[in-house]
């Protein structure tokens, strides 16, 4: 009788326990996904063409090489109608697998740049100025995406 009474007592301590593991795991509606760094810009009056053009010849060719190195996961530009006049114009994105890869990133980057631009730090420099002269940057975030069950 006792040793029914012992297996039937760790059986429900069992049962208990492992209830309140699965409660534990699905309490989330999502599981956390990769990182978007995003970065908000406003092209100053008329220069939105001219600054797409510099996109394109610069952070693009970055983003592309960064993606076939494996440091980031995918990029995009976003486009919007600012809802006033100094609110952004074009939305900024790359993605990253998780915060790990955070690790040194920047420098990662830099060192890209300079590879794919055959420049120095000055000529990357000079570039940064003109950019300046099309767009005014409003900040960025680092943001995590949640994916759904």
């Amino acid at each position: 009788m006792n040793k029914v009474v012992f297996k039937l007592t760790i059986s429900i301590v069992l049962l208990v326990v492992s209830a309140g593991i699965s409660y534990a795991q699905t309490d989330k509606p999502y599981t956390e996904g990769p990182l978007w760094q995003v970065q908000f810009v406003h092209t100053k009056p008329g220069m939105t063409n001219l600054y797409l053009k510099n996109l394109s010849e610069g952070w693009i060719k970055q983003m592309r090489a960064a993606k076939e190195a494996g440091l980031i996961m995918d990029f995009k530009v976003l486009s919007s109608s600012p809802s006033s006049e100094n609110d952004w114009d074009l939305l900024l994105m790359y993605e990253i697998k998780n915060y790990a890869m955070l690790d040194g990133m920047r420098d990662k980057l830099d060192a890209m740049s300079k590879k794919v631009f055959n420049t120095n730090e000055e000529g990357l420099h000079t570039k940064a100025v003109s950019r300046n002269d099309l767009r005014v940057t409003q900040g960025g975030k680092l943001t995590q995406e949640f994916q759904f069950k």
